[in-house]
């Protein structure tokens, strides 16, 4: 049965740009080497794309968090580059309004994957939400969280998030 890994907002503007911290720009050569081994084994790689529209600070994640980010069509929205390298063009993209993605729950629920795999940005934000979908969708899937590839703008948020899902049920790779 085949394995999956999803690359979880990965873009310029977690990276290096309007949200990016330190610890994220580390994640970059373990990512693209994770890719590669996917790819190598003849797995599947997903991509999540945090999308925004040009109004986002009057929707209500733009009012809690009012950054404009991940506007579609500008160089933040982008995959960080050096990814870009490694991604093939079967490689599925899901642009997502907020922080999980409804449409990709619907396309995992129509497959079938002996695992599921996380890495990418922010722990405590879009890697939880989107464990919890592939979690609600593939109960029987195992769901890995590759901590060392994922980060979060706080150490400590990222480490709760890693509790919580590990209280899902999700085995965490330390």
């Amino acid at each position: 049965m085949k394995k999956l890994l999803m690359v979880i907002d990965y873009q310029h503007d977690f990276v290096d740009g309007a949200l990016g911290f330190l610890k994220a720009a580390t994640l970059s050569k373990g990512i693209k080497e994770k890719i590669r081994q996917y790819h190598m084994a003849g797995d599947d790689v997903i991509f999540t794309m945090d999308t925004h529209q040009s109004d986002y600070l009057s929707t209500q994640e733009g009012r809690l968090l009012p950054i404009k980010h991940c506007i579609e069509g500008t160089q933040g929205f982008e995959i960080y580059s050096d990814l870009k390298e490694v991604m093939y063009a079967s490689d599925l993209i899901f642009k997502k309004p907020t922080f999980g993605s409804l449409s990709l729950g619907e396309y995992l629920k129509h497959q079938s994957y002996a695992s599921i795999e996380l890495v990418g940005l922010v722990t405590n934000m879009c890697v939880i939400s989107n464990a919890v979908i592939a979690k609600s969708a593939l109960p029987e899937s195992s769901i890995i969280i590759d901590s060392r590839l994922c980060a979060s703008f706080s150490d400590e948020l990222h480490e709760k998030a890693l509790d919580i899902m590990a209280s899902l049920h999700m085995h965490i790779l330390k």
